[in-house]
């Protein structure tokens, strides 16, 4: 229920947006709900699935995420927009496998830890071997580049290895490391910097600040209820690509400060369902695997809620099941497909375990 609350409200604010583009109407809305129709029949499948298939077939998931994360670089499959190499082209549609890899970390690192977990106070089983598999995905994510989901998978898969086993002191030195290579990419990147320093001193680059200065015109001009669904300036003459990353500024100011609010208690309630429901997972798989889910979410929503709300330099990363965009939309649904998939395979080794328990005193 609250994925279908926030699916909802994603298709009724791209429909808002839509309406700002006076050369083809809707385009967005028309596209994002291509992507759901086809979304909701995997998802039913997947649902149905056990989720110890994601295990099985871990290996051949990673080969195909690999391979595709390369395939963006090769002319005329993947696709180039504004110096990036994210898409390829499937018919009308464009596909981003960096969103796929989101997936792949979550069920590898998973399967890896599950196994290997009691192993995690040895520095190459427990470090380097897993660091290893995360880093063949992550520098064909850096490379395209895309900052933001390379920064989401890795501080996922950091928790996956802190919840598997590994030493939290192991973690510290990695995520250290870490914070350190990231700190110099963005040194010698000069966009990446330029939304560094405009975070830092927005009046001594107002250029680099206008994106973030609008987003929080936005949330002011909305107030407590906002201006009215479809009634706001912002998309259609000062907030670039309001549709993507900042939607949620959108949202704050046509539906108001109780809108915005309302979307931060579903991504609240989609945290304590995903968590309780890795808690309950009958095996350390489920569990992981659940938890992985749940922390991918949720910290994707909360970066971006930090960013469009000032707390933090400006990052692409799509608000889910609301933002536009296909990829993320399915792996996004898939995500909480494979959630319901450990619910329903716990209720039914629950029931399993009531069963025995009712023959035993029957017997006896």
């Amino acid at each position: 229920m609250i994925v279908m609350a926030l699916v909802v409200l994603g298709i009724v604010m791209l429909y808002s947006t839509s309406s700002a583009r006076t050369v083809t109407p809707h385009y967005y809305l028309q596209r994002q709900i291509i992507w759901l129709v086809l979304a909701l029949p995997l998802a039913v499948l997947v649902t149905r699935l056990d989720y110890h298939v994601w295990r099985r077939y871990c290996i051949p998931l990673l080969v195909l995420t690999v391979i595709l994360l390369i395939l963006v670089f090769i002319p005329g499959i993947g696709l180039e927009v504004n110096g990036s190499f994210r898409w390829i082209k499937v018919g009308p549609l464009r596909f981003q496998p960096s969103e796929l890899s989101k997936l792949a970390v979550i069920v590898g690192m998973s399967a890896y830890m599950a196994r290997f977990g009691r192993y995690g106070h040895l520095l190459s089983k427990g470090l380097f071997f897993p660091l290893g598999g995360l880093a063949v995905i992550t520098v064909l994510v850096i490379a395209e580049p895309d900052f933001g989901t390379t920064f989401t998978a890795v501080l996922v898969g950091m928790c996956i290895m802190f919840a598997g086993g590994t030493r939290v002191l192991y973690l510290l030195q990695l995520g250290a490391l870490g914070l350190a290579g990231f700190v110099v990419m963005i040194f010698y990147n000069s966009n990446r910097m330029g939304r560094v320093l405009a975070f830092l001193w927005p009046e001594k680059y107002p250029d680099q600040a206008y994106h973030l200065m609008q987003s929080l015109d936005a949330f002011y001009l909305g107030g407590a209820f906002g201006v009215g669904l479809g009634n706001s300036m912002q998309k259609r003459f000062y907030l670039p690509e309001a549709h993507t990353d900042f939607i949620l500024a959108i949202v704050a100011e046509e539906l108001g400060l109780v809108a915005t609010l309302l979307v931060l208690l579903l991504f609240a309630g989609y945290f304590i369902c995903g968590m309780t429901i890795s808690n309950r997972a009958p095996d350390t798989f489920g569990r992981l695997l659940g938890f992985g889910v749940t922390m991918m979410i949720t910290l994707q929503a909360a970066i971006n809620m930090v960013v469009v709300t000032g707390l933090g330099p400006t990052k692409g990363l799509p608000l889910p099941f609301i933002s536009y965009g296909g990829s993320s939309l399915v792996i996004s649904i898939l995500m909480c497909a494979v959630l319901l998939s450990i619910a329903r395979s716990t209720a039914d080794a629950g029931e399993q375990s009531a069963r025995g328990i009712r023959d035993r005193a029957h017997r006896l």
